[in-house]
């Protein structure tokens, strides 16, 4: 099925932004994985995956929308501590967030439902889960402090 040029555009854009956060939290769960904080690799390992499920949804979208789909992730910006990471992939997510919106006024705009709804899916997770757990964790350091909050993460 052939779908609107300017979706599709933004489809690929969209796509390039989720592989880049597949990529910044694969790197930031392996170093948290080195580090031994073990609760916060687990945590954004899981990130990973389901920032991988997201590239898939869109991958698969613009193939049948007859695309052709741009593979080049965006440029990461991994944080070197566990404060830079967390701060890092919460500006990531505040960006998808923000083109995520943008895609679903243009999707409805264009009159593909299937693509709003298949993106509001995607926002109202980057929304409730990845950027609101990366918000309390940025919270909780402030809180609890840095030394604290690395400790009841190595468990």
């Amino acid at each position: 099925m052939k779908g609107q040029a300017a979706v599709v555009d933004y489809l690929k854009e969209l796509l390039r932004g989720e592989l880049a956060a597949r990529d910044q939290y694969f790197l930031h769960s392996r170093m948290y994985q080195d580090w031994g904080l073990t609760s916060l690799y687990e945590r954004i390992n899981h990130e990973m995956e389901e920032e991988t499920q997201h590239a898939d949804a869109l991958l698969q979208r613009i193939l049948f929308l007859e695309g052709v789909p741009d593979m080049t992730p965006h440029t990461i910006e991994p944080g070197a501590s566990v404060p830079d990471m967390l701060r890092s992939d919460l500006a990531l997510e505040y960006h998808v967030r923000g083109a995520l919106a943008q895609g679903i006024s243009l999707a409805e705009s264009h009159g593909d439902y299937v693509t709003r709804d298949m993106l509001r899916i995607q926002l109202q997770d980057t929304e409730e889960d990845h950027a609101y757990w990366l918000e309390q964790q940025l919270g909780l350091i402030e809180r609890i402090g840095l030394q604290n909050y690395l400790q009841s993460k190595a468990q």
